[in-house]
Parts: structure tokens; C-alpha cells; sequence
């Protein structure tokens, strides 16, 4: 294989960070969107969230993924680019080759499933805080611990050590099922059309596209991604936010069921 290429674990965990820093408040918006109730469309959601919580809220939860998405983002990518690199020296004897197909599609499966590994257990926790709708305070927790939206958590540790003492490492890894059945064809969404994209608009005699031409290629990759994988991450997000004050669904399919029948066909589209 070779040397591992250490610049793509850089470039992920750069652009993992300003995914977070950019995305973090409609990503609090989708999420209460997906597992919350009374919000109805995008806007009223944005207004809700504003008029009751100011600007904050739209941050909350942020902390942890700032943290450590940095880091998620580096193993993906770069588990996803040197697997690439050892799949073409393993079938062209040039780490440098153009991949095909095949091997695009084992290194988004391998990206995948490392991803449901270490990301769990972050989207977990900063879902668990973005459906936390009030500040935490003893006395707030003593009168309505119970009441959906009231505060349960100090912060992210809190949050994480909570639920690792109260359902343990199941309960961390609550959704993973979802969460890799939303990751794996995600990336292969993700990566396949992002090569395919950076290639067509590579002029003639260049070897790669120019600047502007890869902020393009992403954001198209981006949205074919999060066509195909929104449905499973309505489930992830609606699983993970479940536990906290009531168990309303019994697994991944359970989710999806009672989705179905009680909403059909909708809900939020908006992505990170």
C-alpha cells in the first residue's frame, strides 16, 4: 500500500470542524424537525426555537461534536482515501491509479461502517442536548424532570456519563443500526458521485479540477447524499432522542413502522 497519506486525516479533520461551526444550528433545526413535536414547517421551526431560546438555541449541543466531529471527519476521510490507495496498488500495482468503481464502493462501505463507530455515540449526545428545550438547574429538574423538553443534562459529559450509568453501552450506541444503514449507502452517495463530478470538470491535460470546481463537485455530492440517506436519519434521530423521559419505539424497524403509519411519506429534509 504504501505509506498512509496523512494530508487527507488534515483535510477531514479541518473540514469536519467547519462542518460543525457552519452547520450546527439548522443541524439543531432538522433535528427538532425529525424527533420533536408542534413545529410544523422550517420556518416556524427557526421562529419557535428563536422566540423561546434566542440565538443559543440554535446552538446547543455544540460543544461536543465541535470537539470531536473534527476528529470523526479525519478517520473517515482519510480511512476512506488510503483504502482507496491499497485497493488500487492491490489491483493496478500504482497506489496512484484511478480507482474504480468497485473500489470506491468497498472504501465508502469500509468509511461507513468506521463512522457508526466513533459517530454514534457524538450524535447521541448532541441530539440529547438539542431536544433538551431548557436550561438545566436543579430546581428545574426536581419539579418536571419528567415532562418532554424539560432539562435533564448539565452539558455533553454530563450527558454522556448519564446515559452511559443509566442504559449503558447499549444505550450509547442506541440507533447504531440506523445510523450504519443511513452512513454506508450515504457515503457511496457521497464519495462515487464526488469522483465522478471532480472528474467531469477536470479540464483536459490537468490532474486535478481548480478550487471553485471542488466547492461545486461537494455540494452536489453533498446533495445526492442526503436525498438518499434522509429517511434513515429521520430514524437515527427520532431512536437517539428517544429514552430521555418516555421508550416509544422498540428498534430501528419498530421506528420506521410507526413513522409510516402515523406520518407517511415527509418530513424534514434539511441536512448538515
Amino acid at each position: 500500500m504504501g505509506s498512509v497519506q496523512l494530508q487527507e486525516f488534515v483535510a477531514g479533520l479541518v473540514g469536519g470542524i467547519a462542518s460543525v461551526v457552519a452547520g450546527h444550528p439548522l443541524d439543531t433545526v432538522k433535528t427538532r424537525l425529525q424527533a420533536g413535536q408542534g413545529y410544523g414547517n422550517t420556518l416556524k421551526c427557526v421562529l419557535t426555537v428563536y422566540r423561546n431560546e434566542s440565538v443559543a438555541g440554535f446552538f446547543k449541543g455544540m460543544s461536543f461534536p465541535l470537539a470531536s466531529i473534527g476528529i470523526y471527519s479525519s478517520m473517515v476521510f482519510g480511512v476512506y482515501s488510503n483504502t482507496l490507495r491499497f485497493l488500487s496498488q492491490l489491483h493496478h500495482g500504482d497506489a496512484a491509479a484511478a480507482p474504480a468503481l468497485t473500489d470506491m464502493t468497498v472504501a465508502s462501505l469500509v468509511a461507513g461502517v468506521l463512522s457508526v463507530g466513533i459517530g454514534t455515540p457524538v450524535e447521541l449526545v448532541k441530539i440529547r442536548l438539542q431536544m433538551q428545550t431548557q436550561p438545566y438547574t436543579k430546581e428545574s429538574v426536581k419539579l418536571k424532570s419528567t415532562v418532554p423538553g424539560s432539562p435533564v443534562y448539565r452539558g455533553p459529559i454530563h450527558c454522556f456519563r448519564t446515559i452511559l450509568q443509566k442504559e449503558g453501552i447499549a444505550g450509547v450506541y442506541r440507533g447504531n443500526v440506523a445510523m450504519l444503514l443511513r452512513d454506508v449507502p450515504g457515503y457511496y452517495a457521497y464519495f462515487i458521485p464526488y469522483a465522478m463530478f471532480c472528474d467531469w470538470i477536470t479540464p483536459d491535460g490537468s490532474t486535478s479540477p481548480n478550487p471553485s470546481s471542488i466547492w461545486v463537485a461537494g455540494g452536489v455530492a453533498g446533495a445526492v447524499s442526503w436525498a438518499v440517506c434522509t429517511p434513515m436519519d429521520v430514524v437515527k434521530s427520532r431512536l437517539q432522542a428517544d429514552g430521555v423521559y418516555l421508550n416509544q419505539y422498540k428498534g430501528t424497524l419498530d421506528c420506521i413502522l410507526q413513522s409510516y403509519q402515523n406520518e407517511g411519506v415527509k418530513r424534514s429534509n434539511i441536512s448538515h
